[in-house]
């Protein structure tokens, strides 16, 4: 009676090799220039004709989207200004912010204060008035 030959990857079970020789020849997929749509970038000019037909000219380039951060210095906070004031002439402390585009108004003024700066924000203002302080808009 003839036995039916069994696959031969179960035949190879604890054969390091696998019927392939050599340990390196059928390793991983180095052989065959990686797996799916790998290599398909820039050198890999002998893709891209079955790739631009499969997917169009879209595949290739960037997609989604941008994140537009603003810089850190263009805004400044009266707690900020609180804690970095010295020069003082008469009643006011004197803080030039010309250099900002805009006063913000997170935390508390405890002194009153003369601030020069682009623009400032209407709670800003509220509390530099209430304070006792002034804000004196540059261009």
């Amino acid at each position: 009676m003839v036995d039916n030959k069994r696959k031969k990857n179960t035949r190879m079970r604890g054969k390091t090799t696998h019927g392939y020789g050599s340990m390196k020849k059928n390793r991983g997929a180095g052989n065959r220039g990686g797996r799916g749509m790998a290599g398909s970038g820039k050198r890999a000019d002998q893709k891209k004709p079955t790739i631009l037909k499969k997917y169009g000219s879209s595949y290739y380039g960037k997609k989604g989207f941008n994140t537009h951060t603003r810089d850190k210095n263009t805004f400044l906070n009266l707690e900020y200004i609180n804690k970095k004031l010295k020069d003082k002439k008469g009643d006011f402390f004197i803080f030039d912010a010309s250099k900002y585009s805009r006063v913000l108004s997170k935390g508390v003024l405890t002194k009153k204060v003369k601030i020069t700066c682009k623009s400032f924000s209407k709670s800003a203002l509220e509390k530099i008035k209430k304070a006792g302080g002034e804000a004196i808009i540059c261009s």
